[in-house]
This record gives structure tokens, C-alpha cells and sequence, in this order.
């Protein structure tokens, strides 16, 4: 269908998907990502080759229930028609669940106040068909409070060096946390983190390291020593990518529930 073209609008969608079958979120050659069936929907409804942009850079696995992308558009589509003639296009595992409108040189990035990430551990000697692919499975028993006071560790601005994984960033390791916590709901953990921004495997190396003071391998004070050595890597292991979802991207606009 040939849509009347109109001058370039920017739209944000709120996006949700299962990360299981994508090798993460931006584009690769060669390889399944959310951002290319993102793409390939949008130019079947549109007509139009467009590049679209996420406000965060999901790794292989990862799953989101917030995540915003942009991209510009001469078509007249409503908004809403934006969410359900995607949903039509897109597979399964992705679905958008929100668009709104943002002035044209809206900057999905830059204007971000804050992302929210959680990751679930199934704390059980016995897996889950329903978690299974969906929480981190940890045998050993955790002391979920443990967890959470030395999470509290991490809320302010600090490098985070030693929770990522190469030692060759241009920019800064330094990140401000807003929130960072650790609940438990019967067998399953849970640790949210709000920040600015995040490095590269910053939330699942926090995990891994978080895991380790729930065992009680790890002191409180040494999760705290690992935060101020400000070393690349020191803070390990990482936890896998499929109990990580990234849960909302903040700005001064309001996106989700619309």
C-alpha cells in the first residue's frame, strides 16, 4: 500500500522481547538481531529504508520489556497503526508495546535520564520448565539480604572499571547508581539496578560478584574492595545473559502505558 508522504516525524515504540534467538540487539552481518527484524517490519509497513535506534545496546540472550527505539518517517501512519502494523510484521518473540510522538531532533541517548535493568536467579537444586532460558538457575543457597547490603554499595558515582571487561574505553568507566537492590520471592532473586548508563557487562558482572556474597564466598567488605580497585575485570564471574532484562528507559517525557 503507497502511503502520502509527509515532512520527517520522529517516533519512539517501547519495545519488548525474548532475546533467546538474537545475537543481542544492534545490527550484526550475518546474524539474527532484534534492531534487523525492527528494520525489516518497519520497511514492509512503511515502504521506507529506515535505520532505526535503540537507547541501549542489549547484549545476546538478554530479554527487555522496555526498550525504546527511534527512527524517522515521512509516513502518515497514525501511531497507532504504527504499534499494530509492526506487531503484524514482526516475529513472535518481539512485540511493540507503545509509540508516541518526539520533536525531530530528539536524541534517544543523550536525552535518556535513566535505564532500569533486574535480573532473576532461580534460587532451587531443582530448574524450572517455565524459567528455563528466562532466570539464572544458582543451586546454592543465597542470603538474599547479604546480597542486598552489599548492593548497596554500588548507589552514587563511582568507576565501575572493575565490573567490565576490557581495559581499551575512550570514554569514562565512571556511572552514576540511583538504585540498586536485592529481594527475594520465594525461590527467586531478584536484583534491580537503576543507573545513568551502563559499561559494557556491568549488571551481570555485579551479579556474578553478588552471587558470590550470597554463597558466602564473598565478604561484603571485599565486594566493596572490588568496586574501589577500579581493575578491568576484577569483578567476576558473569552471569549469563538470559536472567538479564532491561526494564525501562527513563526520560522527561512519558512512554510507557500509552
Amino acid at each position: 500500500m503507497v502511503e502520502r508522504k509527509s515532512p520527517a516525524r520522529m517516533i519512539l515504540c517501547v519495545v519488548e522481547y525474548n532475546g533467546t534467538a538474537y545475537h543481542g540487539f544492534q545490527l550484526q552481518a550475518n546474524e539474527p538481531t532484534i534492531q534487523s527484524e525492527l528494520e525489516r517490519a518497519l520497511g514492509e509497513l512503511t515502504g521506507e529504508e529506515t535505520r532505526i535506534i535503540g537507547a541501549s545496546r542489549t547484549d545476546a540472550g538478554v530479554h527487555a520489556l522496555g526498550q525504546v527505539i527511534g527512527f524517522r518517517t515521512r509516513s502518515d501512519l497514525k501511531l497507532r497503526s504504527f504499534v499494530e502494523g509492526l506487531n503484524h510484521y514482526l516475529p513472535r518473540d518481539i512485540a511493540i508495546k507503545a509509540a508516541r510522538q518526539a520533536y525531530k531532533d530528539f536524541h534517544l541517548r543523550k536525552e535518556a535520564k535513566n535505564r532500569e535493568y533486574r535480573y532473576r536467579i532461580l534460587n532451587s537444586p531443582q530448574r524450572s520448565a517455565l524459567e528455563d532460558g528466562r532466570a539464572y538457575q544458582v543451586t546454592t543457597s543465597l542470603d538474599a539480604d547479604a546480597m542486598n547490603n552489599a548492593s548497596r554499595k554500588l548507589i552514587g558515582t563511582a568507576d565501575f572499571a572493575s565490573f567490565t571487561q576490557a581495559d581499551n574505553y575512550s570514554e569514562s568507566t565512571v556511572r552514576t547508581v540511583y538504585r540498586a537492590e536485592v529481594t527475594r520471592n520465594g525461590e527467586l532473586v531478584s536484583f534491580d539496578i537503576t543507573a545513568d548508563s551502563f559499561l559494557k557487562q556491568q549488571v551481570r558482572r555485579t551479579v556474578g560478584a553478588l552471587i558470590r556474597v550470597g554463597s558466602g564466598e564473598l565478604t561484603i567488605e571485599a565486594f566493596e574492595d572490588i568496586l574501589k580497585a577500579k581493575r578491568y575485570g576484577l569483578a567476576a564471574p558473569t552471569a549469563p545473559p538470559y536472567g538479564l532484562y532491561l526494564m525501562k528507559v527513563n526520560y522527561d517525557i512519558e512512554l510507557y502505558g500509552e
